[in-house]
């Protein structure tokens, strides 16, 4: 692996300009297709395989016009003070309310309140339901301008009006945070290498990596129906990892020349040691993002798909457009331990009269590894408690900041109607195999009205054959209660014996039953998406470190991150704690899908930090030092710049949190909080007490295992018996910039 690297990044340093190419062309065509690709519509949602999933696929067999995905809009109304909706001023401004909307060219149909009994019963609120003939993220702005407009006028005759329902959903928002993040990390960058130059090209490479990403996620949008989350998704992992894999190499070339190599053949060396670790960092989190698909939620598959294809977009581009970029550079690119001459520099700086930070430290915890050690545990495991009570759940308007009219209406129709108005209940009742269809249907209507926590059972409605029955139950509870969910299982559970008696079949869907049945879904598939990933991962690190024991303490260090980011995710965005500071304004159940792609990414960058600081102590190991003094030449050497990349990460998922997207928020503040925990704590403290505890033990591998296993050479043990190339290999623009 390392000689194939190291060649691999000789030639990129000597055909930059063909590489060069290559990629501009590649950012050029994926911008184009991009550009050029149909908008994307609404991205569909389905959980195949649950209850809630068969049912709304029953109901688009048996009602067709019943499932149809357009937009939908809930107009509600509230009277002034000591009026009821049913007045006659208040009446006639809804009326004039219904026909404006009813005349706008993209809406299929307008429901008036007091012909569909949508007044509330003390008559102070009324809501209007407007159906439109397209999705709502393919609504023209004069059809939301129109809706707004007609609300605003009902608003100017006094009554209080807001609005429900996805026809004025907007793309989510990052804010400014991101780009702050992004300037952290170009802050960090100079002051790691002492460089404007050195810093701004882990930068642009990374640029350009997103670039290609997040522009090839555009242009497939709508062929593979992929939503805007994806490619925020993809954003924010393609910018920490690609920034991180070309810091890696950068300071790895700055390293050998500093001792003293030519350039083209310390980038070859650069690309050879560092670039394997890259390889094989950036492999385990493409298995982690493509193990998502295990889970079988589609919308799950594809954003994580997504990310891994930008994260092997990173890889590659550190890989070949690094060094190429390097060549180009010249002596611009100073070597470790020289500033540019814009910083002050221009000379060789002093040497330390004390060894470097990453050296003091290493060396302060192997005298101490067993106190190290247990500060660790203990603290993570403190953090981690809040994880205990984690509940999941998928938003809807009622997690809405309650600035938003989506919210205000929410509330208002909660007021109005009760909680659980806001989370109706479908009972579909397949009777295909009743002998009678009405009879088997009435019984069902029966069973609900007898059961805690329902406030209405509306009419049954069959469909044209008359096979198949829809029946709406309102429950007392909100949408997102333990309450609600017990009556969920509760008409479920009297399903059984009502197929037994009649041969019925009964099954409960609607928004609030398909978020009870994804959560299960995630819970159920959690352990098993562990168990393979963690697997995996783990039989690659064997190849990687050849030793059993220093895997086995990357996965259980990744176990104690991710539990303690959790933990943190509970605190701020179901608790509540630190809400205020981080622009959470309505705190409830983590979103569903958080807490597996939070695994999943949280994983592959743990193994990110454990290659590439680990691979350090390994390769000085395997060159004769002794285990202890091993960990603290890898420490010396790596502390800084896995310091540097975890600051970086942190600063970019960090820039995330300011948006408008719940789970984008949520994810963002939660990979933050991982990276921190598992740069700092596990990897930079309990990595080296663990190792130093296990001495020489921690390398050990049985030999007809060590016989098995292919040499991949990540340490750059080969390079140093590989030849030089000869001078014929060198091409007459090596140095393009003169010193």
């Amino acid at each position: 692996m390392a000689t194939f690297l190291y060649k691999a990044g000789r030639f990129a340093f000597r055909r930059r300009h063909f590489v060069a190419l290559i990629w501009v062309a590649l950012l050029t065509l994926a911008g184009v297709g991009a550009a050029s690709a149909p908008a994307a519509g609404s991205t569909s949602f389905s959980i195949p395989g649950t209850e809630a999933q068969k049912a709304f696929d029953l109901l688009e067999q048996r009602f067709p016009g019943m499932s149809a995905d357009g937009a939908t809009a809930r107009v509600v109304f509230k009277a002034p003070s000591g009026q009821r909706m049913t007045d006659a001023a208040p009446k006639a401004t809804v009326g004039n309310t219904v026909r404006k909307l009813s005349a706008g060219p993209e809406v299929a149909s307008v429901a008036d309140p007091f012909k569909g009994h949508a007044v509330s019963k003390d008559g102070k609120i009324a809501y209007a339901s407007v159906k439109y003939k397209v999705p709502g993220m393919e609504l023209k702005d004069s059809s939301r301008e129109a809706l707004k407009t007609a609300a605003q006028d009902a608003r100017n005759a006094g009554l209080t009006v807001e609005i429900g329902g996805d026809a004025l959903q907007a793309p989510a928002e990052t804010g400014a945070t991101e780009a702050i993040g992004i300037a952290v990390a170009a802050v960090v960058l100079v002051i790691t290498f002492g460089s404007l130059l050195a810093a701004g090209l882990p930068l642009l490479t990374a640029v350009i990596g997103v670039g290609i990403g997040v522009a090839s996620i555009t242009a497939l949008a709508s062929t593979l129906d992929l939503g805007s989350t994806t490619s925020t998704l993809a954003a924010m992992l393609g910018l920490a990892v690609g920034i991180d894999y070309a810091l890696f190499i950068v300071s790895r070339y700055r390293g050998e020349l500093a001792e003293g190599r030519e350039r083209e053949e310390a980038a070859g060396r650069a690309v050879g040691t560092a670039g394997s670790a890259v390889v094989f960092a950036g492999l385990t989190v493409v298995i982690a993002l493509a193990g998502l698909s295990v889970v079988n939620v589609p919308m799950l598959t594809k954003m994580g798909l997504a990310a891994a294809g930008t994260v092997a977009v990173a890889v590659l581009i550190a890989l070949t457009l690094i060094p190429a970029l390097l060549g180009y550079a010249g002596r611009r690119i100073k070597p470790a331990g020289e500033k540019s001459k814009l910083l002050g520099g221009g000379r060789a700086a002093r040497k330390q009269a004390r060894p470097n930070m990453g050296t003091r430290w290493a060396s302060f915890v192997v005298r101490r590894p067993i106190a190290i050690l247990l500060l660790g545990v203990v603290g993570l495991g403190a953090v981690a408690v809040p994880a205990a009570s984690l509940q999941l759940g998928l938003p809807d308007d009622g997690s809405q900041p309650t600035s938003t009219t989506q919210r205000r209406a929410y509330d208002l129709l909660s007021e109005g109607f009760g909680p659980g108005f806001n989370g109706p209940l479908m009972v579909v009742t397949d009777v295909k195999g009743s002998a009678e269809p009405k009879a088997a249907v009435t019984r069902v209507s029966d069973e609900i009205k007898g059961l805690k926590d329902v406030v209405t059972v509306a009419p049954a409605m069959f469909n044209k054959a008359g096979d198949t029955a829809t029946i709406t139950v309102i429950p007392k509870s909100k949408p997102s209660s333990v309450t609600t969910e017990d009556l969920v299982h509760a008409i479920r559970g009297k399903g059984a014996g009502i197929k037994a008696d009649t041969g019925a079949n009964v099954l409960v869907t609607g928004t609030t039953a398909m978020n009870i049945d994804t959560s299960q879904k995630m819970n159920d598939a959690l352990i098993p998406y562990l168990a393979l990933v963690v697997g995996l991962a783990f039989l690659l690190l064997i190849v990687v470190f050849r030793s059993i024991l220093v895997p086995l303490k990357a996965a259980l260090g990744f176990l104690l991150s991710v539990l303690a980011s959790l933990g943190a995710v509970v605190a701020v965005f179901q608790w509540g704690w630190l809400s205020g500071l981080l622009g959470v304004e309505q705190t409830g159940p983590v979103m569903s899908m958080t807490p597996i792609f939070m695994v999943g990414i949280v994983f592959g960058l743990a193994m990110d930090y454990e290659v590439f600081l680990v691979t350090r102590v390994r390769e000085a190991y395997v060159h004769g030092e002794e285990p202890s003094q091993a960990v603290v030449t890898g420490f010396r050497h790596g502390a800084r710049v896995v310091t540097a990349a975890a600051v970086i990460m942190i600063a970019v998922f960090s820039g995330f949190i300011g948006s408008s997207e719940s789970m984008v928020k949520m994810i963002g503040f939660g990979l933050a909080a991982a990276v921190f925990f598992d740069a700092f704590v596990v990897r930079m403290a309990l990595v080296p007490a663990v190792l130093a505890l296990l001495g020489k033990r921690a390398w050990w591998l049985p030999k007809w295992l060590d016989r098995a296993l292919p040499n991949v050479d990540v340490e750059g043990e080969g390079l140093r018996t590989e030849p030089k190339d000869a001078d014929d290999d060198k091409d007459e623009d090596r140095e393009l910039v003169p010193a």
